[in-house]
């Protein structure tokens, strides 16, 4: 073995030791309420696919006509020659459905993310983050050289202490402040306080990011988000989100003014030197954005929002008044969320167990995500299989 593939093989070792490794399942069937992997059937609790449309009818006949119409690859960077008519569709309707001017579609929503934070801010510029925003996030943030603050998360107060402190920095008309949080946090299910953090930012003239990932589809008329729930969605400067969770199909987006638009077309690098996705991605999101705002998509809503309330009542969790589909089962030590997602395999249920760096240390968990296709003998079924599981009373309580 070359010293190359030895350095390799002593680090793999190692995260077994701390329970970190990870390795890919293959999965042969499609998304839904149940998955086959090894040859066996899971009753699935680990998908963002929360309206369950990622195998709708609608959203694979609007892939199959894009492929027929516009073929398999979009051939270049859309601003070379791939900039296909599906893109520009899905644009114009997800601005719409936000209620912007513009909006941009990335291949993933990491790419999303990465190229906006990089091209708005610079080594003058001051960028505030959630604790627990997604790593795409603080990646693009290390990134765009900006100097970086961390505020504890959703607090308000800690919040504004680094807002004063920017404020006082931030004295040159060159420098901008930038604050980024999620409205869904993904691994907690915790929603921000959008209306406070909205008031913060105008009170010291900041900008505002909001990830809405896990509440587009899902909060909001329509499924605009909880931005939207919270009447301050045209006081946000930067709206994100993915069309690869409620929607059902995949990529990532940025919502917001015509000059934002025009300016990522020209500064985003993950926009700027990226092939186009695939035509047929498009035309799904475009079905999907289409199918969320109609009465099915109230009805998906309304039932998934039922299954929320049923588990969390069997599981007697605090509820709040703007519910996600996420539910966290903390057990704190790796090898204990490991043996317990191992031991719901073993009924044949899949959960899967959230480590570092995913999560912080010594918050290790079982992450539960429910979709509208699950019925509530799904529900019973994953509640009688977590009962043995040492400690997951607690671990819901937290």
């Amino acid at each position: 073995m070359n010293s190359f593939n030895y350095e390799l093989d002593q680090r793999l070792v190692a995260l077994r030791e701390q329970n970190l490794f990870r390795e890919l399942r293959r999965v042969d069937s499609p998304q839904g309420v149940r998955i086959e992997f090894g040859g066996k059937s899971f009753l699935n609790f680990s998908s963002n696919d929360y309206l369950g449309l990622a195998n709708h009818p609608a959203l694979k006949e609007a892939s199959i006509n894009a492929v027929k119409g516009f073929g398999v690859g979009a051939g270049a960077s859309r601003l070379i020659s791939g900039s296909i008519a599906p893109f520009h569709q899905l644009e114009e309707a997800l601005a719409a459905f936000k209620k912007t001017d513009a909006a941009l579609t990335f291949s993933t929503g990491y790419a999303a993310a990465l190229g906006t934070i990089t091209a708005l801010l610079g080594r003058d510029d001051i960028i505030i983050l959630d604790k627990l925003v997604h790593a795409s996030i603080v990646d693009a943030a290390k990134l765009s050289g900006a100097k970086l603050r961390i505020f504890d998360h959703n607090d308000l107060n800690d919040l504004e202490r680094i807002l004063k402190w920017a404020n006082e920095k931030s004295t040159t008309r060159q420098s901008h402040v930038l604050v980024v949080t999620e409205s869904i946090f993904s691994m907690d299910g915790e929603c921000a306080p959008l209306r406070e953090i909205v008031a913060l930012k105008e009170k010291y003239g900041a900008w505002l990011m909001v990830d809405e990932a896990h509440a587009t589809g899902i909060l909001g008329w329509n499924g605009r988000g909880l931005s939207d729930e919270l009447g301050v969605s045209q006081q946000i400067e930067v709206k994100m989100g993915t069309l690869g969770k409620a929607i059902g199909a995949s990529g990532g987006f940025i919502c917001g003014s015509r000059p934002l638009v025009d300016y990522l077309v020209n500064r985003a690098r993950s926009f700027i030197f990226s092939t186009a996705p695939a035509p047929a991605a498009a035309a799904a999101a475009l079905a999907g954005i289409q199918l969320i705002q109609t009465n099915e998509g109230e009805n998906l809503r309304a039932r998934l929002q039922q299954r929320v309330a049923e588990l969390k009542s069997a599981l007697h969790a605090p509820r709040s008044a703007n519910e996600s589909a996420i539910i966290p089962l903390i057990l704190g030590d790796e090898a204990g969320a490991v043996a317990a997602a191992t031991k719901l395999r073993e009924q044949n249920i899949f959960v899967p167990a959230i480590r570092y760096p995913t999560v912080a240390r010594g918050s290790a968990r079982l992450r539960i995500t429910l979709t509208a296709a699950h019925t509530v003998d799904d529900i019973s079924e994953l509640v009688w299989a977590l009962k043995p599981i040492p400690g997951y009373k607690s671990g819901i309580a937290k």
